[in-house]
């Protein structure tokens, strides 16, 4: 099928024109199969990742058939996040940008309720709402959704899989049974399936095919490193290309933070988001991020659902998804609105047969490439080297710093060395080319970095760390270094060779009534996955 243009839909003349501002010409797969069937009132249910255009593939419609002087709720989009509620909301709100009669009102939770109660007074047509916070306003009695005409269902499998089943159910058997339902999901699930066949009626059925999956402007690569190699391939991609804007995806909440800091301590503008931080933590990360005082950002897949950043340019998967859609969700944050893009997963020996069912899954094709080479290093920070002392000599007066240099040269000591030998000097200097080495795939053996399961909720310093390894492990304390506190756990590197001795020791220990929990930072734990 065909994308369909949007100045050839049927719809009203101040829709079109909010559509054009968009800067929306031709129709994404997801909206040009998905459009029709909702004009034509049937109820829909729709796979499609992430960043494929849903929001206006159920937005344009729904705006449509909204009846202004109607001043009750007449269509209710949920979805799983705040941040996609917010996404949602902010969408809908360009595509009414000339029906200046149609309210729309967010509701989610880490907002006053009070605040909330005061919008929904201005009577909004259309309502964007997380499951748990519509289900206060409902006990309540402030949101009234008898009349809804219009019943969206945004990212139906994340909702499943934050637990909202019974809120979804709740809220379905409290709206009439004449709505039109529109459910999307990235995966169509059993449950899914369910929700669909108890509550939907005769739906159309849009599928975006796997080779409609990845968008093609987006270069994918593979690269194969070691687990201890991890952060200097990040660093060194990340230098090579002068990425601007990038996103780091890791399958462990304890990697984020470990990333975050160890990134940010090589002097990298990098902030970590996951499921463990409250929404004001949140709130700061992603605004960090989008106004720029942040370039990196490392995230678990859950907690980046639903976030809308722009500009993207690279995504690299530091650890390769356990599950197949991640990878499509992962590599569809960069690419987006056909821009283009690249992603890099990190591969070690254990993730290829994972790449593989990735490849297999995506029909797409994944490039091996190798770890850039000291020499790419060195190239480009010589230029950006020269690129800055080229913009000092056009402003001129250097007069001086000449006549230092001529002095210098005239002196009986470096009568030897020409103009060009202090420059090749100063280059490599500025360049720090003698710190470079070439990234080789062979475990560091040298020491580990061990993950203890006490912080600054614990009142503990790093003194007192030392001590406690030293002491009850029976190894001197300037073996143990780089320790790391943060404020429910800590981090410590120790000699490789001592490594399990310690954990054997340290494990079940008691600290101030607290019960040690030690382990190799690296490791996997399922446990903490999200």
């Amino acid at each position: 099928m065909e994308n369909i243009l949007f100045e050839e839909l049927d719809i009203s003349p101040e829709l079109k024109k909010a559509v054009k501002d968009m800067g929306f010409v031709e129709a994404t797969p997801v909206q040009s199969q998905s459009m029709k069937p909702i004009m034509e009132g049937r109820d829909l249910v729709a796979q499609a990742p992430t960043g494929t255009g849903k929001t206006c593939a159920f937005g344009i419609p729904i705006m449509e058939e909204i009846t202004p002087e109607d001043a009750f709720v007449q269509a209710l989009v949920l979805c799983p996040t705040r941040e996609l509620a917010l996404q949602t909301t902010n969408e809908l709100m360009k595509l009414s940008k000339y029906m200046t009669s149609v309210r729309i009102t967010a509701v989610y939770g880490g907002q006053s309720i009070e605040r909330q109660i005061g919008a929904l007074r201005k009577k909004p047509q259309i309502i964007v709402a997380t499951p748990g916070r519509l289900m206060d306003h409902m006990r309540r009695k402030t949101i009234r959704l008898e009349n809804l005409k219009y019943m969206v269902l945004d990212e139906a499998d994340e909702m499943l899989n934050m637990g909202f089943r019974e809120d979804i159910d709740v809220i379905l058997q409290s709206v009439g049974e004449e709505r039109q339902t529109v459910l999307f999901s990235a995966t169509m699930s059993r449950e899914i399936l369910n929700i669909t066949k108890k509550y939907l009626v005769d739906p159309a059925k849009v599928q975006i095919t796997k080779s409609e999956i990845t968008v093609p402007s987006i270069e994918q690569f593979y690269l194969e490193v070691s687990p201890d190699n991890k952060m200097d391939v990040l660093a060194r991609l990340i230098d090579v290309n002068d990425f601007k804007l990038s996103m780091v995806f890791c399958n462990t909440k304890r990697m984020v933070d470990e990333l975050a800091h160890e990134m940010t301590a090589r002097g990298y503008l990098s902030e970590g988001i996951h499921g463990d931080m409250n929404q004001a933590q949140r709130d700061r990360v992603m605004s960090d991020f989008k106004n720029g005082r942040a370039d990196i950002l490392i995230a678990t897949d859950v907690a980046a659902r639903g976030l809308d950043i722009k500009g993207v340019e690279a995504v690299f998967n530091y650890d390769i998804p356990e599950d197949l859609e991640y990878y499509v969700h992962r590599i569809g944050r960069t690419g987006r609105a056909n821009n283009e893009g690249v992603s890099y997963s990190f591969v070690t020996r254990r993730d290829m047969y994972r790449l593989r069912d990735i490849m297999n899954y995506t029909k797409a094709k994944i490039k091996l490439m190798t770890i850039p080479k000291v020499s790419e290093i060195a190239d480009i920070r010589s230029q950006k080297a020269l690129e800055s002392i080229r913009k000092v000599m056009a402003r001129g007066n250097n007069s001086k710093y000449a006549k230092i240099i001529e002095e210098y040269l005239d002196s009986e000591e470096n009568q030897e060395y020409t103009i060009l030998d202090l420059a090749a000097a100063f280059l490599r200097k500025e360049i720090g080319a003698d710190e470079l080495k070439e990234i080789e795939n062979k475990p560091k053996k040298a020491s580990v970095r061990l993950f203890i399961n006490i912080g600054k909720f614990d009142k503990i310093k790093k003194k007192q760390i030392i001590k406690l390894i030293s002491e009850k492990c029976n190894i001197k304390e300037r073996q143990i270094n780089d320790v790391v506190i943060m404020d429910k756990f800590s981090f410590a590197n120790v000699p490789g060779n001592k490594a399990n001795e310690i954990i054997r020791t340290l494990n079940g220990v008691r600290f101030n009534s607290r019960r040690l929990n030690v382990e190799i930072s690296n490791k996997e734990n399922k446990k903490r996955r999200r």
